[in-house]
This record gives structure tokens, C-alpha cells and sequence, in this order.
């Protein structure tokens, strides 16, 4: 299905070039959007830019922290100058931290002094995890949206995870950070709302990027047991491909056929959700 009312609307992606990302960019460009590639290495968001542009698309490439105010604002200037507005914005930018997490599920399984569990944890990783999936999502709305027109129909799509409606062992910091990210979605939407903002999230169910690939998955090819589990907890029995996204993503952004949706988090997640475990 292709969406003809995203034709020439500018999209910022924060994390662009990433994993999910740089297929969201891809397939906004197929539709014809304006898509600004905005993160924090120049150079790659720069070399993906080129990439689209080779295939037909209009890209720009943009250097900003998403949890730095003074940058986004620079940002925003460059992208008013090149496309005089803003329609979407998806704040795709954030992450996970290996001194946020827990190296073991369940306290019992503490061997030694050695491991990290709860009370090991780095409370400034922790602080910076949260300041990149909370403010990372907050401070670019405050930013970006204040160029959105009603009438062009603007949009806002966050990104939650499964980690955000049960917390996943290991990552407690994570899975608070995107639990806070659904939140932030439905204030936001009625907030927006007389302002004609649409404000949704997309909830991914686990995905194998070229990010995670080396955590899911040992140097064989073999599957690690944390990939066991969770192939095991998903009905589907596989993880989903970033392509997998992009039908939801379209379908929230295209205010022909969603028009009336806002304030809702949407799991792609191949059943994961849905499943007890047992």
C-alpha cells in the first residue's frame, strides 16, 4: 500500500542512520518524504544521506545530541533553512548501557563478589541511559514541534519496547526508561491534540540488527540462551526484521487512514506480548 499524503512532508528521524532507523529513513524516502537524518556522527548520517540520494530520494543529513538542547536547536535551524518546516517527527534515538544491567535474572544467582547484580550497577551509566531514552525523546519534541503546522497533518512517533509493559530481567534501567516512553506517549498526545499533533509509539518485540546481532547469537551462528528464551516466550519462534516496522510505522504516520488515532502504543512484536510463558 503506498501512502501518497507523505509526499514532500519532512521527517527528522533522530538515530537515523541506526539499525531501525536507517530503514525508516529508507522507507519514508520510497514515499516520497523529505527525510532529515539526524545523529550524533556526522560522517555516517552523511554516507546514508548519500545512499538515498543515489537511490532518488531527498535526504539531509544533520549532527545533533538528542539530549543536548543548544545542538538540536542548531539542528532545527539548518533543517527550517533547507525545508521551511518540520511535519514528523520520529524520535528513534536511544539505547542500553552494559553497566545499567545485570549480569544475572534473580538475586540467588549471585556467585561471587565479582558479578554485577543490583547493587553493582553504575549510577551514572544508569543516570545517562535514562537521560538518552527520556529527555532523548522529550527535548527534540520540545524542539522540533513548535515548527509543526496543523494543517500539514504532523505526526509524532516514539519508540517503546516490550521491556516497557513487563520489565525484562537484566535490564531494569532500560525497561524503566521505556515504560516512561509509553507514558510520555499518551501525555503528549493529549497535550498535542487541540494542536493537531497526532503523538503515537511503536513497540518492538525483538529485532536482530546489525547493532545486536553479537548479543543474540555466538561467533558459530549458534543461538545464545538468551536468544533461547526468547524465541521461546515469542509464539512466532523468530525475531522480526526492521522491514517487519515499516507497514505500522506508515500507518500511523499517513493521517488518511489514522487520522482519528492518537496516544496509542502499538507492539510489533510477533506475539511476544500476548504469550504467558506457559
Amino acid at each position: 500500500m503506498k501512502h501518497p499524503s507523505l509526499k514532500d512532508k519532512v521527517v527528522v528521524v533522530t538515530g537515523g542512520a541506526g539499525g531501525l532507523g536507517s530503514a525508516f529513513c529508507q522507507a519514508l524516502a520510497d514515499e516520497g518524504a523529505r527525510v532529515v537524518i539526524l545523529g550524533r556522527n556526522l560522517d555516517k548520517a552523511e554516507a546514508f544521506a548519500e545512499e538515498l540520494r543515489k537511490k532518488g530520494g531527498d535526504a539531509l543529513a544533520v549532527s545533533a545530541d538528542v539530549t543536548d538542547e543548544a545542538s538540536l536547536i542548531e539542528a532545527a535551524k539548518i533543517i527550517i533553512d533547507t525545508y521551511q518546516g518540520i511535519d514528523i517527527l520520529i524520535n528513534n534515538a536511544g539505547g542500553n548501557h552494559p553497566n545499567a544491567t545485570t549480569e544475572i535474572r534473580f538475586a540467588s544467582e549471585r556467585t561471587n563478589d565479582t558479578v554485577r547484580d543490583f547493587f553493582k550497577m553504575n549510577v551514572d551509566d544508569m543516570e545517562g541511559l535514562l537521560s538518552l531514552n527520556i529527555m532523548g525523546s522529550l527535548i527534540p519534541t520540545q524542539v522540533f514541534a513548535k515548527f509543526m503546522n496543523k494543517e500539514r497533518h504532523p505526526s509524532i512517533i516514539n519508540i517503546s519496547s516490550m521491556s516497557a509493559f513487563k520489565p525484562l530481567t537484566k535490564i531494569p534501567t532500560y525497561s524503566a526508561a521505556k515504560a516512561a516512553i509509553n507514558n510520555l506517549t499518551q501525555w503528549m498526545a493529549v497535550y498535542f491534540a487541540s494542536a493537531g499533533i497526532r503523538v503515537n509509539a511503536l513497540a518492538p518485540g525483538f529485532f536482530a540488527t546489525d547493532q545486536n546481532r553479537h548479543l543474540l547469537f555466538n561467533q558459530d551462528g549458534s543461538r545464545t540462551a538468551r536468544t533461547a528464551l526468547i524465541l521461546d516466550h515469542t509464539p512466532m519462534g523468530r525475531f522480526g526484521e526492521p522491514e517487519e516496522l515499516i507497514g505500522t510505522l506508515l500507518w500511523l504516520l499517513d493521517h488518511e487512514v489514522s487520522g482519528f488515532v492518537t496516544g496509542i502504543i502499538v507492539p510489533v512484536d510477533g506475539g511476544f506480548s500476548a504469550f504467558s510463558g506457559i
